[in-house]
């Protein structure tokens, strides 16, 4: 007997006819003889209806308050899943995050997970009871229902799965696994079978929207195996695991892209001490994330910065960063909101060299012109024009025969 941790999205529960597919799929995995809790985001588009009821009345809510209403819609799908449940006969029952409790801290719309309590429902799996848990909710030290911000309900999955010491914890969506990149742009890219944490980790970081971020990072900590499946069908999914359990890693193990980002550079930057604090405190303080950093060689006393930032904060970003040119005396501000990054990663990365080499002279030989250039131990990011983000995407995937069964040597 195995505990068995299962989460399903909005898109799995957006109807009455898939919460009994849903409940259908549960009640299999209990006959199997194992023990189940099952976490489950709002119906598909409840969310978004919730929060457009929110700006409706103001674009800055209470914080308190906006939780309270987004909070809601994880309790009708909680409640009509463990119906379904009782209505093919098995016994089910419905906790809210603070039913649990699980514990965050007090950042309302953006909580992080403290600690959750295994008393309850455990007594509930002891009793023969299938444990309904609502994803992206908790409750703070003041008795307040918190959110994870969105996609949450994956981390809310893996941390219980990782309080409950589960076997498994199986993300259901509406993809059957991980690909070696989008099968949208290469309709032969491969499901992967196994994937790394670090793997997940970047490719999640990189534009891949299979899995949440700060789940995976759960997963690594406490060492959860993640099934990530389709719920529309039974085909075997992708595990995310520790490398130790991946007998071979291919050099490249998938292509990722991000259409999302803006490049800004201040030109002629004075080059002294405590320009580039005095460069990006204001953007930190504005809550706005910046990747990458290019920074020129100093000519003459002077250098350009380059940084990239999400585009849907760029307008905010050049407002911000054009009022700090003027302040320190750099010469102008160009922007760019036309880019994209493309990046490759694999774990097989660390003991291969000429990975980015070749990554180069395969752009290169498409005229596709290098913007940007960021790696990691594991991955190697470009910015490029926006415009070859799907033919970058194809060549890599062909260059580094990520389509068939990986090659051991570059």
């Amino acid at each position: 007997m195995a505990l068995v941790v299962q989460k399903y999205g909005g898109t799995s529960v957006g109807s009455i006819e898939k919460i009994m597919n849903v409940a259908r799929r549960v009640g299999k995995t209990k006959d199997a003889g194992n023990d189940v809790i099952v976490v489950v985001s709002a119906m598909a588009g409840e969310t978004d209806r919730l929060v457009g009821l929110v700006n409706s009345i103001t674009d800055l809510p209470n914080e308190r308050e906006y939780d309270q209403v987004v909070a809601s819609g994880e309790q009708v799908s909680i409640g009509l899943l463990a119906i379904a449940l009782e209505s093919l006969g098995y016994r089910a029952k419905s906790f809210l995050g603070f039913q649990v409790p699980i514990y965050t801290d007090s950042a309302h719309a953006r909580a992080r997970i403290r600690q959750i309590e295994t008393e309850n429902v455990m007594r509930a799996i002891n009793e023969g009871y299938i444990a309904v848990i609502a994803g992206f909710q908790g409750i703070d030290e003041f008795g307040d229902i918190t959110t994870l911000g969105r996609g949450g309900s994956d981390t809310s999955a893996v941390a219980i799965a990782a309080a409950m010491k589960a076997d498994v914890c199986e993300i259901y969506t509406d993809v059957d696994g991980v690909y070696t990149t989008d099968p949208n742009i290469c309709p032969n890219a491969r499901k992967l079978e196994k994937i790394s944490y670090d793997e997940m980790l970047e490719m999640a970081s990189l534009g891949a929207k299979v899995l949440q971020i700060r789940s995976v990072e759960f997963a690594k900590k406490y060492g959860v195996r993640i099934h990530v499946r389709s719920s529309m069908n039974e085909k075997e999914g992708t595990i995310v695991t520790g490398e130790d359990e991946i007998m071979e890693t291919a050099v490249v193990s998938g292509v990722t892209y991000n259409k999302n980002e803006a490049k800004i550079t201040i030109v002629k930057v004075p080059d002294r001490p405590g320009i580039a604090a005095k460069i990006f405190k204001p953007i930190a303080d504005a809550g706005i994330n910046v990747d990458m950093i290019v920074q020129n060689v100093s000519l003459e006393g002077f250098t350009d910065l380059t940084f990239t930032v999400p585009k849907t904060d760029y307008k905010k970003t050049m407002l911000l960063i054009e009022k700090v040119a003027q302040e320190i005396g750099a010469e102008r501000v160009q922007g760019d909101d036309k880019i994209a990054k493309v990046s490759i990663v694999g774990v097989g990365m660390r003991s291969h060299p000429g990975v980015a080499a070749k990554m180069f002279r395969t752009l290169a030989s498409e005229n596709i012109n290098i913007l940007m250039i960021s790696t990691s131990e594991i991955k190697v990011s470009c910015v490029i024009e926006e415009k070859y983000t799907e033919l970058a995407v194809r060549v890599l995937h062909d260059a580094f025969e990520l389509g068939g069964e990986p090659k051991e040597e570059v």
